[in-house]
Formats: C-alpha cells, structure tokens, sequence
C-alpha cells in the first residue's frame, strides 16, 4: 500500500499514524477494540483529495501507553495537539464509535480548530445509549450488556484480557451484519493490536472513561449538569440501520444548528459501518467534506 507509518509526540505523547495524500488535512479517529487498521478501506479513497491521517489513539497498537491521560477531554487534547503539530491550524474530523465521541468532545472544545465534523455510529454522550436502552425496552438492554458488564468491578478484566478472542468474536464478527467484512485474518489482526504490551490496560481505562455509571446517573438525574458548548463545524452524523451496539437514530444531538447538520443512515448495515460498507460511507464523506461549507 502506498500510504507510509509515522510517528509524532503530541501532547506529550508519542502517536505513530498512518498518512497518504495531500491537500487540507482529514483525521480519521478509531473506536474501542480497534487500531488505525478500521480505516483501511478509506485511506486510499479519501487521500484522492485531502492529506489523511489516521492515528492510533492514546494507549492504542503502536502509541504511547501512559499510565493516565485517557479521559474525553486529555484524548480531545491529543487530537488537536496532532493538528497543530502537523503543521495545520485546522483539519476535518471523521470519527467512528468511541473516536467519534472524541470528536464531539474535540469540536466543542477546539472549534477553531475543526472545519467539518463526521460522526460514524457514535453517540454524543455514550450515557445516552444506556439511558434509552433502559426506557425503551428489555430487549435492547440485552443487546448492550456489554456497556453494563464493562461497568461491573472485575469484568472488564475477565472481558478484556482472559476472554478476548471470544468478546472480539461477539464484537466483529457476530455483531456486523454484513459478515463479509470481517475475515478471521481482520480478528486476528485486531486481537494482536490488543495484546501488545501495554494496551489493554489502557484500553480498560479508554472503557471506564467511555461509559462511566457514575456519569450517567449523574446525567440521568441531572442532565444540566453535562453541558455542551454550541459547534460551529457543519456536521454529518451517520450509522446502520441494523446497528445493535449503539442506537445511534434514537439520540438527538445537543447544539448543532440545524443548517449544518446532516443526518444519513445505511440499510443493512451493522455498527463497523465504515468496513461494512465502505463504498457507501467513502461516497458520502466525499459528497460531505468536498462540499462548499454553508459557514465560510
């Protein structure tokens, strides 16, 4: 592949990325579980018209794994540190569970430093997706036991490290609906990225700071209490119509202006939305990003 391994300390923190192409920069953002690797299938595609680079996040394959630093806001602050460094003083922002969250996060902390905003099966706060699960119905609850039983002192352990190829097996492959976009060769590939020294500690902590209990019964009681500033960034929201894991088309985003927000859903299609259907997402990113914004 043409695209080339990088590294570069950012916030304090050494990130090694994946970059191909030229031209204003574009940050892809992975979610939990998963390494630069779920953005395989838009590399080439989107480095046709932007310089794209695609980090693995704090704690993550080959980044640093500090012993701290993994909450939303220190992650927002590593991405907009990486712009910076990068030489840019702003970039598009495209973000898939988890990094999607972090995207949120880095638009409304650093608006000036995001110019189009992509979020791909994500919730703004992931507290909402238990939150409607537990109004709406017992059935869905039990299609996200996984964010209870990450919750539950002692079984992200078990989960995470004793457990692993089977929780990646119910992650990937029997949770995507479109079974084809996961080999065992991708598991595989996703489980060594895991079990680097170092990682899953960091990845138990990336879980505890993506679904905290205490937060969202806090943001139950009080939803004052997690205010969100206004984005600027026009936004595109997106996710499978047939997603398990996180239902994204039930949660209404906080402060985006309705002129800039975008909302597009992909039948048949599962939560790993960008390797599912990759053809379906890169011709919508591309329609999105490449687009005058109704805001210069």
């Amino acid at each position: 592949m043409s695209w080339e391994h990088k590294y570069v300390k950012a916030n304090s923190v050494r990130l090694h990325y994946v970059t191909q192409g030229h031209g204003k920069l574009l940050i892809l953002l992975h979610g939990l579980f998963e390494f630069w690797y779920s953005w395989r299938h838009q590399l080439p595609h989107l480095s046709r018209s932007f310089k794209v680079v695609v980090p693995d996040l704090r704690g993550y394959n080959d980044s640093d794994k500090p012993r701290n630093g993994y909450d939303l806001d220190t992650l927002s602050t590593d991405i907009h540190a990486l712009i910076h460094t990068l030489g840019y003083k702003k970039a598009h922002v495209v973000g898939h569970d988890w990094g999607g969250t972090i995207a949120w996060n880095l638009a409304s902390r650093f608006p000036n430093s995001v110019d189009k905003l992509a979020i791909l099966s994500a919730s703004q706060r992931w507290q909402t997706v238990l939150s409607h699960s537990l109004s709406n119905s017992w059935e869905q609850l039990q299609r996200n036991w996984h964010l209870l039983a990450l919750q539950t002192p002692g079984l992200p352990q078990w989960l995470i490290k004793d457990n692993l190829p089977s929780l990646l097996t119910y992650l990937f492959q029997q949770q995507a609906v479109r079974k084809s976009a996961f080999t065992q060769a991708n598991t595989d590939l996703y489980q060594a990225a895991l079990q680097k020294p170092g990682v899953i500690p960091a990845v138990l902590q990336h879980v505890g700071h993506c679904f905290s209990l205490n937060d969202w019964m806090n943001g139950w009681f009080s939803p004052s209490r997690l205010p969100m500033s206004p984005l600027k960034s026009p936004t595109l929201v997106m996710w499978g119509e047939d997603d398990n894991l996180v239902k994204v088309k039930d949660t209404s985003p906080q402060g985006i202006s309705g002129e800039i927000y975008i909302k597009r859903s992909i039948p048949d299609c599962g939560h790993w939305i960008q390797q599912e259907a990759p053809n379906s997402v890169n011709r919508e990113l591309m329609q999105f990003l490449a687009s005058p914004s109704k805001t210069d």
